[in-house]
């Protein structure tokens, strides 16, 4: 598969990439039916391959996390994925085990790791999921912890399912990265359609605060 670089400046500032399996596959299968109609809500996977591509482009990785929940039949789909070089943050699916947010928690805390242990970077989340944010806690919360912190912020997520707050922050302080544009690229469906190659000329990008 073949990936069409960006043209970015010479000053390549390390990310740190969190990712939120879920809450990047279920609005997959929402474009994927608007798009492709038919099955192919059902059928839709996501090219990790491609996706951390965009969300690393071309620049030094410190760290990367994706959390997720772990049913037996998609074992092999998180292999692929730490093949890639992100660490997998693995929860057992089950009705009332609170997975869903023992995710969100996981990836925070491994946020504020970042925060405390490393110097300023890129953080690059891959949610839309601003939930929390008037408490202080919750993604869009540790997002601001991390700017305020002078951190560059970059948030990949479907348009269609993105908290609006979420991402008009990100807009204006940093780079939102919406998802539909590089659909046909980040996604495909088994037998039926490959992965376009990934072009990112037009990718937006954050830097550190101390470095605009």
């Amino acid at each position: 598969m073949k990936i069409i670089p960006p043209q970015i400046s010479s000053f390549l500032a390390p990310v740190h990439i969190f990712w939120d399996n879920s809450n990047i596959y279920i609005p997959s299968q929402f474009v994927a039916n608007k798009r492709e109609g038919g099955l192919a809500g059902k059928e839709i996977r996501i090219y990790f391959q491609n996706l951390y591509a965009l969300a690393r482009a071309g620049r030094p990785v410190n760290g990367a996390v994706c959390a997720g929940s772990v049913p037996p039949e998609i074992q092999r789909i998180w292999q692929r994925l730490e093949n890639t070089g992100v660490t997998p943050e693995l929860y057992e699916r089950g009705a009332g085990s609170g997975s869903e947010q023992g995710i969100d928690q996981c990836l925070q805390v491994h946020m504020l790791r970042a925060l405390s242990d490393f110097d300023p970077g890129v953080v690059v989340l891959l949610t839309g999921d601003g939930a929390g944010y008037e408490t202080g806690i919750g993604f869009h919360a540790d997002l601001e912890r991390m700017y305020n912190g002078g951190w560059g912020v970059e948030v990949l997520s479907w348009g269609c399912a993105c908290n609006r707050r979420l991402r008009a922050w990100a807009q204006e302080i940093g780079a939102y990265i919406e998802l539909e544009r590089y659909y046909e690229s980040v996604t495909y469906r088994k037998g039926i359609r490959a992965a376009r190659p990934l072009t990112m000329t037009h990718r937006s990008f954050a830097k550190p605060r101390g470095l605009d």
